[in-house]
């Protein structure tokens, strides 16, 4: 999906009957490209809830907190684009307090135990809802395409 679909999905309106212009710094957005073809890849954020088991989607969700703490020292601290990722790291924090990397959570969410199977696939939407606002904001602020299958995560605007 091109930016400027993803810009009017979010707001419903179009940039240019306002003639707003803004240009990123060029290393910034770099970095936000960056981000986004990393996460592209992670699965978790857009496959099918049937496909996810507990212990690989829990290392996903960790590579991801890893890799965007890892991008913050390069991101402009007074930026909209590190807002973003921290809500994106804050996301994947809050994931990680509802699933445990424990053999408890993992045996239960498992057998599809059905309280532990809940907290595991609602602790996934939570977390995507999170990441598809955060992601659609990066798209369209940074002029940045976002492949098919992760923009189907990015909200859209209901008349």
């Amino acid at each position: 999906m091109i930016y400027t679909e993803i810009f009017n999905r979010l707001t419903g309106i179009s940039c240019p009957l306002f003639g707003v212009s803004w240009n990123p710094p060029e290393n910034q957005r770099k970095i936000a490209q960056k981000i986004i073809i990393f996460l592209e890849a992670r699965r978790i954020l857009y496959s099918s809830y049937m496909l996810e088991t507990v212990h690989p989607v829990i290392s996903s969700v960790v590579e991801i907190k890893n890799f965007l703490t890892s991008e913050l020292p390069n991101i402009n601290e007074k930026s909209e684009l590190e807002s973003y990722v921290r809500a994106m790291r804050n996301s994947c924090n809050q994931f990680l307090s509802k699933c445990h990397d424990d053999d408890d959570f993992k045996i239960y969410s498992a057998k599809h135990d059905n309280i532990h199977n809940w907290i595991f696939v609602s602790a996934i939407g939570e977390m995507r809802g999170i990441f598809g606002i955060m992601i659609g904001q990066i798209a369209s602020s940074y002029g940045i395409d976002v492949e098919d299958s992760l923009a189907e995560i990015i909200p859209t605007v209901r008349a």
